[in-house]
């Protein structure tokens, strides 16, 4: 009899373990997925207020049409991509984010639209929104590595791997390289 409630206890404690442990990992799963909206949330605000700075520097660089056309170009790439296509996003992310640079360093050749407030404040908005997307980048990326430190452990990894929890790709730059040159201005 008293193996009998042994044995109970020990498969007791061995499905308490399992559906602990299964309920981390969907925990987990949820905050990698809450992270990666959460980078779409603040790329869609960026997004938003891409056209509005457009518009205003048009009025006062109407000969840098190019400079215009390339945030747009590089804007409308970074929409049309997957989000849930790490690659790819961070790809046309860190393109718009260069493309922008090029149109905040027209601003030292115009002094009338560094002046205005219009663009200040579009300016700040966009400086505010590309903060947002560092952080929640650097969001997503600790929820990934927690979910993956879950998944590739043991023992929680037996369960993983039996209930096919897949892996998520980090939210990094692909080409180091790009990122670290500096805008060229041409005029």
């Amino acid at each position: 009899m008293q193996v009998l409630f042994v044995l109970i206890a020990i498969l007791a404690l061995i499905a308490g373990w399992i559906i602990i442990t299964y309920n981390s990992l969907i925990t987990a799963r949820n905050r990698v997925d809450e992270a990666l909206s959460d980078i779409t949330v603040q790329l869609k605000r960026r997004f938003d207020l891409i056209p509005n700075l457009v518009e205003t520097v048009k009025g006062y660089a109407k000969h840098e049409q190019e400079t215009l056309e390339k945030v747009i170009a590089a804007r409308n790439q970074a929409m049309q991509t997957d989000p849930s296509d790490i690659q790819a996003s961070a790809q046309a992310d860190n393109t718009l984010s260069a493309t922008l640079k090029s149109i905040f360093a027209l601003s030292e050749s115009y002094p009338d639209l560094k002046a205005n407030q219009n663009f200040l404040d579009l300016q700040n908005e966009l400086t505010d929104a590309e903060n947002k997307i560092q952080a929640s980048r650097r969001f997503y990326n600790n929820n990934v590595r927690v979910y993956t430190t879950k998944t590739q452990t043991f023992p929680t990894n037996i369960i993983a791997n039996q209930l096919h929890f897949k892996s998520y790709k980090y939210y990094e730059v692909e080409n180091q390289a790009e990122v670290e040159k500096p805008v060229e201005v041409k005029f």
